[in-house]
């Protein structure tokens, strides 16, 4: 095990980017899926791709991993190109796309000692120490056809890990749990981060990965709106999407769309959305009680990062023409 955790301390000292695309784009007939993406993963990141249904973040990490060729462009893992030869550039790399699937009849251990075995078998003394990292240990025995949703997604990272990866890519990894399985599944990603492995996972959840990403891109039809920290990008998340409701909601709607720190104003269902911080709220509704309306409604359904990203991937109102 130190020969392995040692391997992974010296990535982790290495200047050499362990993901680099440069203008990687890919097309299916008329659908331009990845459009000139351009990122970097450094050694020791937890790198959140994000973005809505459709983005482009599955079809990204199927090109990382081979499965599929970009049109153009170029993808390095530790400076050694994926395509044509996706075999050795992925020797240190392991993950799913989508949900992993498994054997239902054979029980967990099974089927990653079945899996060790189609790696070349070098991987079958890792099988116990796998299953305790993910706590399947007491559940090993069981056929996965028993298995919830949740406890077949930490298989998957437990097949992932089999192969002692200094990358682990993760798509939607917390996708369909219940609120137990998501906190399980975070606390995990914490702890293989902390144990030296450089993690790129898929998300469509914004508080999801501002919890446990230290970089983060954000992806809107096939390209990338963002690219920084996770600070930067709270940086820049100063205002939230705010519903108000009041006894008239067109001299509101005058009111607001008349005040400094407001944006993107309008009536929609009936009700006052606009976006603004909390000093500008609270000014705001003073206004509204001088000239006599009352507040039936004033709230904010998201938070200021989740405003950001709705407000980095909604379509363009060009878009929207078009």
């Amino acid at each position: 095990m130190w020969g392995s955790y040692g391997r992974r301390m010296s990535r982790l000292d290495s200047d050499v980017p362990v993901v680099s695309a440069r203008e990687v784009t890919k097309t299916f007939g008329s659908l331009t899926a990845v459009d000139r993406v351009s990122m970097e993963v450094h050694p020791g990141d937890v790198y959140g791709l994000l973005g809505p249904n459709g983005a482009g973040k599955t079809t990204f990490m199927r090109i990382l991993f081979g499965l599929i060729r970009p049109d153009s462009g170029d993808l390095h893992l530790w400076g050694t190109s994926v395509q044509p030869n996706p075999v050795a550039a992925l020797t240190a790399v392991a993950g799913f796309v989508e949900t992993p699937q498994f054997y239902p009849y054979l029980s967990g251990r099974a089927n990653l000692k079945l899996l060790a075995k189609l790696d070349g078998g070098e991987s079958r003394h890792r099988v116990s120490d796998v299953l305790e990292t993910v706590q399947l240990a007491d559940r090993a025995s069981d056929q996965v056809r028993g298995y919830s949703y949740g406890m077949v997604q930490r298989l998957g990272v437990a097949a992932a890990l089999l192969r002692d990866p200094s990358l682990l890519v993760l798509d939607e990894p917390t996708n369909g749990l219940d609120p137990a399985g998501i906190r399980d599944m975070k606390a995990l990603v914490r702890q293989l981060a902390e144990q030296g492995i450089t993690i790129l996972l898929s998300s469509h959840n914004m508080s999801e990965v501002d919890e446990i990403c230290t970089k983060v891109a954000i992806m809107r039809r096939g390209q990338i709106a963002f690219d920084g920290s996770t600070q930067e990008l709270r940086g820049r998340a100063d205002r939230a999407t705010r519903q108000l409701d009041t006894t008239d909601n067109r001299q509101a709607l005058a009111l607001v769309e008349g005040r400094a720190g407001v944006t993107r104003a309008k009536l929609q269902g009936g009700m006052v959305i606009f976006d603004a911080d909390d000093r500008t709220v609270e000014q705001i509704s003073r206004e509204l009680v001088t000239a006599g309306l009352a507040i039936g409604t004033l709230n904010a359904p998201t938070t200021a990062l989740e405003t950001l990203f709705f407000r980095l991937t909604e379509p363009r109102p060009e878009e929207d023409a078009a």
